[in-house]
């Protein structure tokens, strides 16, 4: 049996999605099917469709899907048909990183992430009798259906609107995670967030959830340094009109204990590093195109200071997404307001409005 979708494939680098009437496959023993709701769309979705390289094409990409459980193959223990999942990465399950709980660190995350395939060779999607690729993120979930492994899913509230939560499944996670998870950021501390995005937004939202006592946004968007206020923010700078670090400096004399990176600029990481504090730690989040970043070594070793990279905010999906939304519920944590809904059929216009700075956080629904 098959389902037939439609999905927004990525037929050329560059190029906008076409949308599609594909078939998909039924669940294998370890796979689920979920009629998806809603998807957000990240930078990785937009980097993807643009590369010659990471993934391979045709492509259905999407992997902050979030739905319902249509059916579900015959070893799957985790959900049953009629919850409701988001949906985040995949991941071995066997590795060490796995088997430790570090999931996000798995040592298969390339071929469980940008294969466009299954670990068999597989791909799930046909256009006619075309094989399109599938299983972006373990999900591919630009689609009305997604087949996703076991490990993807995350069961959540069904009286939370699912429509809002699918970037809980990687932007959010690695924004709030890597204040919550990677950082750790003590109360009564300082921190500063460069790029206020998405990604950025939700480390602000966090940093006031643990209690930091000056959170600086950084941006060269008034409007979204508007919200960084309205969301926890104590102070922000506009790159394009201040001096970034002389402003910081005036902020924080003694140094920042903290900096979130989201903008992969290797000037503002350098200087960033620069201002840290003894002990201090700089976190990586955007990939900067894989480019090299220079550090004093004796200023590392003399203050004991850290740059780290972090990946989806060294979450595990499956107890940090309910987490968030519980925080959610509580009015804490409004991520919600980074939201901009799109239909399927205008997947183009939301990552070009996205690309433009219009739309913070783009979510298409499917229904």
């Amino acid at each position: 049996m098959t389902t037939e979708i439609t999905a927004a494939v990525s037929r050329k680098s560059g190029e906008p999605f076409s949308i599609e009437t594909l078939t998909l496959e039924d669940p294998r023993d370890n796979e689920v099917l979920v009629r998806v709701v809603a998807t957000g769309i990240c930078h990785t979705d937009v980097n993807m469709r643009n590369s010659d390289v990471f993934v391979p094409k045709p492509i259905v990409l999407g992997h902050e899907g979030a739905g319902i459980v249509e059916r579900v193959g015959r070893s799957v223990q985790k959900v049953k048909p009629g919850d409701h999942v988001v949906i985040s990465f995949d991941s071995c399950g066997t590795c060490q990183s796995c088997r430790k709980g570090d999931s996000v660190y798995c040592q298969h995350l390339g071929r469980h992430a940008f294969s466009g395939k299954r670990i068999d060779g597989s791909t799930a999607l046909k256009a006619g009798s075309e094989p399109v690729h599938s299983h972006f993120f373990g999900q591919s979930s630009f689609g009305t259906y997604s087949l996703c492994t076991e490990r993807t899913v995350v069961p959540v509230d069904k009286t939370v609107d699912l429509e809002l939560l699918g970037p809980l499944g990687c932007g959010i996670q690695t924004g709030a995670g890597a204040v919550i998870n990677s950082l750790k950021v003590a109360a009564g501390s300082r921190i500063a967030i460069l790029g206020t995005g998405s990604v950025g937004l939700a480390a602000v939202m966090a940093a006031r959830l643990c209690g930091a006592a000056t959170i600086i946004a950084v941006d060269t968007q008034d409007s979204r340094l508007g919200l960084a206020m309205e969301l926890g923010a104590t102070h922000t700078i506009n790159g394009a009109k201040e001096e970034t670090f002389d402003v910081i400096r005036s902020l924080a004399p003694e140094g920042l204990n903290y900096v979130v990176d989201t903008t992969g600029s290797l000037p503002l990481i350098k200087n960033a590093v620069n201002h840290l504090a003894p002990r201090g730690v700089c976190g990586l989040i955007n990939t900067a195109k894989g480019a090299d970043a220079q550090v004093n070594i004796l200023q590392m070793v003399l203050g004991g200071r850290t740059v780290r990279g972090i990946h989806q905010g060294d979450s595990v999906p499956d107890i940090f997404i309910p987490q968030m939304i519980e925080l959610y519920r509580q009015g804490r944590f409004p991520f919600d307001r980074l939201l901009k809904f799109y239909d399927l059929a205008n997947i183009n216009q939301a990552m070009e409005d996205m690309d433009k700075g219009i739309t913070i956080k783009p979510v298409v629904r499917m229904g």
